[in-house]
């Protein structure tokens, strides 16, 4: 980064920081996605970020802090099994829900006892914290259940004039959203898989409990039952020999699929590329040599790309359940058309 474009984004930091001390509503990049962020200590402003994502009251938003030592203000107490996983894995893409103090206003918490927390390694998004001088809530800067944005341009495009202020720090270099881990109850939980690899986590802290999925509706950000959705209609698949098959999820089966996109991990996810449909028009390989924090860091802009091509339906190939193929197969679940395929449970 030269010294002009320093400058630029320290500017850019203050005056967003101006506007959320002021209680305003800020857009800014962190490494997993940008996120929409106010004082997280201003109930009034934490109430804008929902009415500007259009966000249910229901789904608890993530307090964003720049420093460790910032726990001690919000969360009643630090179990020490968390306590190892922050200091292995914090700054980065880890959220860790700890019992709030009075202090967190319930709108951020959806009236849960429990704050989720997170440390982020982007240093704009860090710097911006330290600025404001308060922590920031903030979910992801999208409208509530579309595909989340991992570029400036994918905030302007969805919220335009409804932020005060968009910081564009470039691209998110994980883009995919934080893994969620609560220490409310007895034994650490996985909330939702995400930037951190659950094997990380349970390298640093033993066997971490994994609940069904109707366990985990509202109790954690983006845990919807339709959650990261395209326009384009998008349905999961077996194979690329179930491609034939999707006019049969689509929600007017009358209507033909002339122009299908599909999702695929790498080129070897599909060995003969021209034995696939004719309808298949457009493939995006979320990464050549199939490995899976490329393919996280892609599957955003990909769906993006795919859901501004013009086809009729996307249709999405799994990925190993393993590392954060367990993310990524968590977004496409919930991403995928309603009715189509029930989010998997995660399985070890």
């Amino acid at each position: 980064m030269s010294l002009n474009e320093l400058t630029d984004i320290n500017e850019q930091i203050q005056e967003a920081a101006d506007i959320i001390r002021r209680g305003g509503v800020v857009a800014f990049p962190t490494e997993t996605v940008y996120g929409l962020g106010a004082n997280a200590f201003d109930a009034q402003a934490v109430a804008r970020v929902f009415e500007v994502k259009r966000r249910p009251y229901f789904d608890p938003l993530i307090l964003h802090i720049a420093e460790r030592g910032w726990l001690g203000d919000l969360a009643v107490d630090v179990p020490m099994a968390a306590k190892r996983l922050i200091d292995a894995l914090w700054p980065g893409p880890l959220t860790v829900v700890l019992p709030k103090k009075p202090v967190v206003p319930d709108i951020v918490t959806a009236g849960l006892p429990g704050a989720a927390l997170r440390m982020p390694s982007n240093e704009i998004a860090r710097g911006l914290i330290l600025a404001a001088g308060v922590p920031i809530a903030a979910p992801s800067a999208n409208l509530f259940g579309s595909v989340s944005p991992t570029a400036a341009e994918h905030v302007m495009a969805q919220l335009g004039s409804a932020v005060d202020m968009v910081i564009d720090g470039g691209e998110c270099s994980v883009g995919i959203e934080s893994t969620i881990v609560s220490f409310m109850g007895e034994e650490p939980a996985l909330l939702r898989p995400g930037g951190t690899a659950l094997e990380e986590i349970e390298a640093v802290i033993g066997r971490v409990v994994i609940p069904s999925n109707g366990e985990l509706v509202n109790q954690s950000p983006g845990r919807s039952g339709t959650h990261y959705a395209t326009s384009t209609p998008l349905i999961r698949i077996g194979g690329v020999d179930k491609i034939g098959g999707i006019n049969i999820w689509c929600t007017d089966p009358s209507k033909p699929i002339a122009k299908i996109g599909l999702i695929a991990l790498s080129p070897a996810s599909v060995p003969d590329p021209a034995a696939l449909p004719p309808a298949v028009v457009n493939i995006e390989y979320l990464s050549a040599s199939g490995d899976l924090r490329e393919a996280a860091c892609r599957l955003f802009a990909a769906m993006r790309r795919l859901d501004a091509a013009g086809v009729d339906a996307i249709a999405a190939l799994p990925v190993p359940s393993v590392g954060l193929g367990l993310a990524i197969n968590d977004r496409l679940s919930r991403a995928a058309l309603k009715g189509e395929i029930a989010s998997p449970q995660i399985k070890r």
